[in-house]
């Protein structure tokens, strides 16, 4: 009752959604910053505010999810959902939500860690394959692990499982583990790590033979990509794309670019979205438009440095930015390119528009709602689908 109840009011919301002017609003946020730093280029912070046009419905389909932290969508119009402590959940229209599915060994389900990404395979048909990030618990502390298995016919169990690739050594730390995973269109795999959060493992995020605060390319079974910026440097992993991030909580590729995108969490302010190329260096711990908890600076205060990439956007206050998604238009061609950001610290979704490399609009939805966003998709139906921290599942569309 408590679920059709919540069903019922945002269905009742969604119906009366504004609206409104599409551009040349100001900038949604409006705080004042952490920081005195200024952006290197105009629009690289506080984009003007846009507001959509198309009106649309926000759905809570369930509240019963259990730490979810990731959703993808299956090509039959399922969803498939990761819960933090280990288990998947399936839900259709159909037949609501599942029972957890098992078939995942133990995770490292402590602080940051746990059962993380989920990302579908090209040929999920055929091959029934998922491709999943989360901690993994070795000697000496946990890893951040890219892992595969097959969804069973009947999507109750995982079979197969294995784990193709760690981002060694284990730490004891129970932070930063990043992660996401995205196939490109190629086949080969993407995967965010994180700088694993301690005193001693942050500068190993500009080290190129460390698996940590990168974003590695690899091949389906797990082994470097070929044509990776760093093969055959001396000391480099091969299957490093690029370095220098903090904390990648969101990855996604541009359906009309084809190019890789993150959202990457800073420390007080700073948080950012960045435009992925090969071989990039994006500064962290060297730069950043944030501070440290404490309030002194990170490093020494410096946002710019010869041969480091600037954010396309940051934020100051933070958002807390995770999972992310881009919509390609369908069913929603207001929406067509523009990129869906979950916020936890936010407590909303942003919405980016985009002209080439640089953000122009700036809208945040569902902002009253009171929710941390963990993760969002596009659905088969052409609808945004969000889960928070505290269970629920949305829809968001026409």
């Amino acid at each position: 009752m408590k679920r059709l109840a919540c069903v019922a009011l945002a269905l009742m919301m969604g119906a009366l959604l504004p609206a409104g002017a599409a551009a040349g609003l100001p900038p949604v946020e409006s705080r004042p910053a952490n920081t005195t730093y200024q952006p290197a280029f105009s629009g690289q912070t506080r984009a003007p505010g846009i507001q959509t046009q198309t009106p649309y419905s926000v759905e809570v389909l369930t509240d019963r999810l259990e730490r979810p932290w990731a959703v993808a969508a299956l090509p039959d119009g399922r969803l498939i959902i990761t819960q933090k402590a280990g288990g998947l959940r399936v839900y259709s229209r159909e037949g609501g939500l599942s029972e957890p599915i098992h078939g995942i060994p133990d995770v490292a389900d402590s602080g940051q860690g746990g059962l993380l990404d989920v990302a579908v395979a090209p040929d999920f048909d055929s091959s029934r394959l998922l491709y999943f990030t989360l901690a993994e618990r070795l000697s000496g502390g946990a890893v951040t692990a890219l892992a595969r298995g097959r969804l069973a016919e009947d999507a109750r169990g995982v079979t197969d499982y294995q784990v193709l690739w760690r981002a060694l050594p284990a730490h004891p730390s129970q932070g930063h583990f990043g992660s996401r995973v995205v196939v490109d269109g190629e086949g080969h795999l993407f995967v965010s790590t994180g700088d694993r959060q301690g005193d001693d493992t942050r500068p190993l995020a500009q080290e190129l033979g460390s698996g940590y605060g990168k974003i590695v390319r690899l091949t389906a079974d797990g082994q470097p990509a070929p044509g990776n910026p760093f093969t055959g440097q001396a000391g480099a992993l091969p299957e490093v794309f690029s370095l220098g991030h903090r904390n990648v909580q969101g990855l996604a590729i541009h359906p009309q670019t084809g190019q890789l995108w993150a959202s990457e969490m800073g420390p007080r302010g700073g948080d950012e979205l960045n435009l992925i190329l090969a071989g990039h260096n994006h500064g962290w711990p060297l730069i950043s438009y944030g501070i440290e908890y404490s309030g002194l600076p990170v490093g020494r205060g410096l946002t710019q440095m010869a041969g480091m990439a600037q954010p396309a956007y940051y934020w100051d206050p933070v958002l807390a930015p995770s999972g992310m998604a881009f919509h390609d238009g369908a069913g929603f061609p207001e929406w067509a390119g523009n990129l869906f950001i979950g916020g936890l610290a936010g407590s909303h979704i942003s919405r980016l528009v985009l002209q080439e490399d640089r953000v122009v609009g700036e809208e945040r939805l569902l902002e009253h709602e009171g929710q941390r966003f963990r993760d969002i998709a596009q659905g088969a139906d052409g609808a945004l689908y969000a889960v928070t921290d505290q269970g629920r599942l949305y829809r968001i569309g026409p």
